[in-house]
């Protein structure tokens, strides 16, 4: 496993603490990525637990099961999107969760891999695919919407202010060739955000990219649908914890374990969103945007 793949998880002292993974528990990580909360979970449920590892991108499961191989035997890696966890744990004959993480968004392995696409630092084809078996790509949305379906998608999903500038953009740039890479979108893109406004701490291209990604993945309604689903699948005292990249996915989790505490079946464990502490963000400003809710399913 290449060393740039051992990168540091996100909120991982805080992720141990509200799980509580302890041993003889079975945890899901819904989005194993490079194993890295996963390796700590593993650690702390032995003997006797069981980690299920879920991922839809099967390079991120490979490295994973490198990773985690010395605790063979202690987990099993499932090669689906989370949206299926019912059916997971159905065909696993696992009648109750003590605790389900969900790490949101991409994981370090998918951003520093340049031919997935996912990175505007690096070039690469537009893909963004985290399951590279499906056939819808950021380039054929990037090809085939209209100036109003590209407006809509990236105000929606991307929350991008300039949304209209944009679209018309990539829509006189596809005429007169087509845009192939991930460094030629974001050179349209850029062109097209009022200067006064490129000076942000993110890049320009940032929120249409996010745009792209999340509609590309199909990643809200999945994510949605899952936590939905998550009182029936866990035991009376299991815990979910969500770590959120941006304000969509935190929107869902938020209301999502709000309206389940209403309905008196979970207890919330964050009065806010947990953020990465000082330190690890300086190591890893990835984290800077990371945002994690827990709750805990009532045991009466």
């Amino acid at each position: 496993m290449g060393e740039r793949f051992l990168h540091r998880p996100a909120l991982l002292e805080e992720v141990i603490e509200l799980l509580d993974p302890a041993p003889g528990k079975i945890i899901v990580d819904a989005t194993i990525g490079g194993g890295g909360h996963a390796e700590e979970i593993l650690r702390r449920i032995s003997p006797g637990g069981l980690l299920v590892g879920i991922d839809r991108d099967k390079e991120s499961l490979e490295i994973a099961h490198q990773r985690l191989r010395s605790l063979e035997g202690q987990f099993k890696l499932i090669n689906k999107n989370f949206r299926n966890l019912r059916e997971i744990i159905l065909d696993l004959e696992i009648r109750g969760i003590d605790g389900i993480l969900f790490d949101l968004g991409i994981s370090s392995i998918q951003m520093e891999t340049k031919e997935r696409g996912f990175s505007i630092k690096n070039t690469g084809p537009l893909d963004m695919r985290m399951d590279r078996n499906q056939y819808l790509t950021a380039k054929v949305l990037v090809d085939t919407l209209t100036e109003e379906e590209l407006s809509c998608l990236i105000r929606d999903f991307g929350e991008e202010r300039f949304h209209r500038r944009v679209a018309r953009g990539i829509v006189e740039a596809r005429k007169r060739s087509q845009i192939q890479t991930t460094d030629e979108l974001a050179i349209v893109i850029s062109k097209n955000i009022p200067y006064s406004s490129r000076r942000r701490k993110i890049h320009p291209a940032t929120r249409t990219f996010q745009a792209l990604r999340i509609k590309v993945n199909d990643e809200l309604s999945a994510l949605e649908e899952v936590l939905n689903e998550t009182p029936e699948l866990l035991k009376k005292g299991g815990r979910l914890c969500v770590i959120s990249f941006h304000s969509l996915e935190d929107r869902i989790a938020k209301n999502v374990l709000k309206e389940f505490r209403a309905k008196g079946v979970f207890d919330i464990l964050t009065k806010k969103p947990l953020r990465a502490k000082d330190e690890e963000v300086s190591g890893n400003p990835r984290v800077r945007s990371a945002k994690l809710r827990a709750a805990i399913k009532k045991q009466d």
